[in-house]
């Protein structure tokens, strides 16, 4: 198997309040992890200066190099281009309004992803993605109703309509400084903004939205024009509804553009359904249909069990509604696999801390390596087989 020398990789990032800075400093800690576990060297540079999206170059290489008549042999090499395709941009944007603008706007979303049959599907597919949907709103519906009932407390009670001069600000304290900060140990109101995301790529009707993805679909098209032996177009989680309407603009505007180029689309917990089982998601499903029927394009569909944020063992691109085309290659992992026993323990209980393991880096040497699949020196193809080996022999 030819070893890759050059890699573009194009990684479209989760919904997280970090920008393409932040995602490049945790790379750099999670190719080190990698490193050192797989036994290679690994080099990440700095922030290529005026790069948009932000990009960096990461060189990965034989460790130890074999003495060959009193020369060193260099060994293998590999240099990757990594593009971090963030929406931070747009999570500040959901995130700036105050706390009661944001618990609105989250309901409404909710309501409207009920109305669109979106919650339906979940609980169809994946229910333990439909709990997920439901407990952020069931949480804060609960805090509301005891709020109500600590301002009509006096009234219950029998006592003088005056007495709510007390009760009710002390039911407004109960909720700004009892229940938010609980609330934030689950990520309340950053899920909120999620869900408001989630609308937004199904209906794709703002047009901050969907100018915002017209002007990643051109610094996108630039990155691509670099000459490579391989490219890896990366997503997590909500990235890949993203990356699934980016890279279907694309396919829109050229459809050769891929021509003579190896293409590994790559789905980390995705969220692709999250918004295309919505009834008016009727672009994003044919833009997976386009990505999915586009022959120069692998697909691998990183799935994980204990990871409730994803659709295990769901095919996403029959889901969307395109049986006919070839489907995503599902890869299983387990995350208990890639960490030691004490780290497993730590993070298990904390659904959006397992969720983000798919990019972080490892403790053991397991099947999935993210470090691996966008910078080491196998082609990203080997992941889609178990029996393939992730490192040079």
């Amino acid at each position: 198997m030819k070893l890759i020398e050059k890699r573009v990789v194009l990684h479209f990032t989760g919904f997280e309040p970090l920008d393409g800075v932040a995602h490049r400093a945790r790379y750099e800690r999670s190719a080190r992890q990698s490193a050192a576990v797989w036994g290679y060297s690994v080099e990440t540079g700095p922030v290529d200066e005026g790069s948009d999206p932000v990009s960096f170059e990461v060189r990965t290489a034989e460790r130890v190099a074999a003495l060959v008549a009193g020369t060193v042999s260099p060994g293998w090499q590999t240099k990757s281009r990594i593009h971090m395709v963030d929406h931070d941009i747009l999570v500040r944007k959901l995130r700036a309004g105050n706390t009661l603008s944001q618990i609105i706007a989250g309901f409404r979303s909710c309501a409207e992803i009920m109305f669109e049959g979106g919650m339906r599907g979940y609980f169809r597919h994946a229910w333990r993605f439909g709990l997920f949907f439901l407990f952020p709103f069931l949480l804060t519906a609960l805090a509301i109703v005891l709020t109500a009932q600590i301002a009509i407390m006096p009234y219950g009670l029998g006592f003088s309509p005056w007495h709510m001069l007390w009760s009710g600000p002390l039911a407004l304290c109960f909720f700004i400084f009892a229940f938010l900060p609980f609330s934030e140990r689950f990520h309340t109101l950053h899920l909120f903004a999620d869900w408001e995301m989630a609308v937004a790529l199904g209906r794709m009707d703002r047009t901050d939205f969907n100018d915002w993805l017209e002007d990643r679909a051109t610094a996108v098209r630039k990155a691509l024009e670099e000459e490579a032996d391989e490219y890896v177009i990366s997503s997590h989680s909500m990235g890949s509804s993203v990356a699934a309407h980016v890279i279907g603009i694309l396919l829109e505007r050229e459809p050769e553009i891929f021509k003579g180029k190896r293409v590994m689309f790559t789905t980390l917990g995705s969220a692709i359904l999250q918004c295309a089982l919505m009834s008016s998601a009727t672009l994003l499903r044919a833009r997976v249909g386009l990505i999915a029927r586009c022959p120069e394009i692998s697909w691998l569909d990183v799935q994980c069990l204990t990871d409730s944020i994803n659709f295990y063992k769901v095919p996403v691109v029959a889901v969307s509604g395109h049986e006919d085309a070839p489907q995503a290659k599902m890869i299983l992992i387990r995350v208990k696999q890639m960490l030691t026993r004490e780290h497993y323990r730590k993070i298990r209980k904390d659904q959006l801390r397992v969720h983000r393991q798919y990019v972080l880096g490892p403790d053991l040497q397991a099947p999935f390596d993210f470090t691996l699949l966008t910078s080491g020196p196998m082609p990203a193809s080997v992941f889609a087989d178990p029996d393939e080996k992730r490192m040079p022999a």
